[in-house]
């Protein structure tokens, strides 16, 4: 015997709304979160939690260094030179630079377009790599709580996440908690500890050229870390470090 249409509407309306009151607590959660960022510093990201299960379950141990320093203990060349290598607007935007993620997706559209044409003439499958637009703030609360799949909902997310942060916390103190957590190796994360792998000194006291280095090697860690010292890497610090006296820190 099949429901009547009213029941199945109101069922379906029932289940509806019980998704979306689940949504708007994860999302309360979430501003409560970032809240407490104000007076306690974040013992872990989602990121590192994973990266953490990935060297235990890949390599059996957990090779693993990170310590945590105040905004006054990471040296303002630090701070200059990964602003002018990864969001030279961090200063002044709301977290979200809208003419970079379009000139971003225009550049994915044509590298998705270029690797369709090769797979037909090849017939195999081609890999296509994804640009992004992710300011600093963006890129922190990707890291502080979401997974690393690409789609659309998560995309969301993270923006919403990222209207948190700038609502919620201050810029210094985005920017502190950002170079505390970020991944600067293989289980290396934050910058004293990438003072000290690198560098053997703190975080306080990296030089101009020593923070470009850190600075360049962002975007891809674990790949730099084989080659800290290559002429491309060094090239590119060179070039950040020209920047960094035009930054103005927040």
């Amino acid at each position: 015997m099949t429901r009547p249409k009213s029941t199945v509407l109101r069922q379906a309306l029932r289940g509806a709304g019980l998704l979306l009151l689940c949504a708007l607590c994860l999302q309360l959660v979430f501003i409560g979160r970032i809240a407490l960022m104000n007076l306690l510093d974040p013992q872990s990201t989602s990121f590192q939690r994973s990266e953490a299960w990935r060297l235990l379950t890949q390599k059996g141990q957990l090779l693993w260094s990170q310590d945590w320093v105040a905004e006054d203990a990471l040296s303002a060349h630090l701070k200059r030179a990964v602003i002018a290598s990864e969001d030279a607007g961090f200063s002044d935007h709301g977290g979200v630079e809208w003419d970079a993620i379009e000139k971003a997706w225009q550049r994915n559209q044509k590298n998705e377009a270029r690797a369709e044409q090769l797979q037909a003439r090849r017939q195999r499958p081609v890999s296509v790599r994804l640009v992004g637009g992710s300011t600093i703030t963006q890129q922190l609360a990707k890291n502080l709580f979401l997974s690393g799949e690409r789609t659309i909902l998560r995309k969301g997310q993270e923006l919403l996440l990222t209207f948190y942060l700038e609502a919620l916390l201050t810029k210094p103190r985005i920017l502190t908690i950002y170079l505390n957590n970020v991944e600067w190796g293989e289980g290396v994360f934050g910058a004293q500890a990438a003072a000290r792998h690198y560098f053997r000194t703190d975080a306080a006291r990296l030089g101009p050229a020593q923070a470009a280095r850190l600075a360049v090697m962002l975007p891809a860690p674990k790949r730099f870390e084989l080659r800290p010292a290559s002429p491309y890497l060094l090239g590119r610090a060179q070039a950040v470090q020209a920047r960094m006296g035009d930054v103005a820190l927040p």
